[in-house]
């Protein structure tokens, strides 16, 4: 009888490591007082520069040194995005796809991933079925893209016609038990297209809170579903430390916007109550190689949100000087 055995969790955190290793640059230098620098990649959402090309953002990214988006299909010339809807995609064909991904690129930005945000918690079979396959549709525009990582929440349902269950719908026990096999059915699409897909937890969702969050990856079983962290979905329920510690072998990505405590509209980085240097010297310990994208930001604030993000990762605790 073998006695190396491994928990299944320690199995699932090493494959885990496994693909975010695959995906890393190379190892880390150190400076020359030994601690290593945290230098993340920072980049921008699109989803919010909804007056522009995708040609025209990219420039403009790049003139003020973004060389990264998260995109989201809300641009003039490829409007097609809907949260927690599906939208007729039929007409984004391979070179409409091809010449999003060159706009970019030619102007040196590089794309990370996709917004999708389907609606995975719908109750109807063939409302999910269709959710699924519209999510198999965004893989196949992010593969003729050259994108292999896709985002989304795990969505929100209330029947217009019935009152609110005593149970909120994404806390009752049989909807877990479906989740778990929408999740798995995610994952073999996932793996078909030798893509990822980074799960967003919320407060006042289905991923409720970061241990929530891990339990489900865990359960689904599979290295092609993880983590996209935004510690002010989640500022309301969890420190920033307990979301890291959950979170930490799965996270590969991090949305850098804010939050006001027991409010719930999002803000722009810096205008809500999230400790950003806390938060960076978290990211830096915990998910180094992760990026840091900048999300509920315009034309009008993105660069006073950079601001605020580069003084945080300059003045973090622990940071070597």
């Amino acid at each position: 009888m073998a006695t190396d055995r491994i928990s299944r969790r320690q199995a699932l955190w090493a494959g885990a490591a496994a693909v975010a290793a695959g995906a890393s640059a190379g190892p880390a230098q150190t400076d020359s007082a030994g601690a290593q620098p945290y230098e993340p990649v920072i980049g921008v959402s699109t989803l919010q520069f909804r007056r522009y090309t995708n040609a025209a953002l990219a420039e403009e990214l790049a003139r003020n040194g973004i060389r990264v988006v998260q995109l989201f299909l809300t641009q003039t010339d490829s409007r097609y995005w809907k949260y927690n809807e599906r939208s007729d995609v039929s007409d984004l064909t391979e070179p409409r796809c091809q010449a999003i991904a060159a706009a970019y690129r030619a102007a040196g930005v590089s794309i990370h991933s996709m917004g999708v945000y389907a609606n995975l918690i719908h109750p109807d079979p063939a409302e999910c079925k269709a959710n699924l396959a519209y999510f198999d549709a965004m893989m196949k525009i992010g593969g003729a893209m050259g994108v292999k990582m896709f985002v989304s929440e795990a969505g929100h349902y209330h029947s217009p016609d019935k009152p609110e269950p005593a149970v909120a719908l994404h806390f009752q026990e049989e909807v877990w038990k479906t989740m778990v096999s929408v999740g798995k059915e995610l994952a073999r699409l996932a793996e078909s297209h030798q893509a990822t897909v980074l799960l967003e937890p919320f407060y006042r969702g289905f991923l409720a809170s970061a241990k929530r969050t891990r339990v489900f990856i865990e359960e689904v079983g599979s290295p092609r579903i993880r983590a996209l962290l935004d510690p002010a979905n989640l500022l309301e329920v969890n420190d920033l430390e307990e979301m890291f510690t959950q979170l930490a072998p799965y996270i590969d990505c991090l949305h850098a916007k804010d939050r006001k405590l027991h409010v719930d509209r999002g803000v722009p980085a810096g205008q809500g109550d999230v400790d950003y240097e806390k938060f960076v010297a978290l990211a830096a310990k915990h998910a180094p190689r992760t990026p840091l994208i900048l999300e509920y930001v315009g034309p009008e604030d993105y660069l006073q949100s950079l601001a605020h993000l580069r003084k945080a990762l300059d003045r973090r605790p622990g940071k070597a000087r």
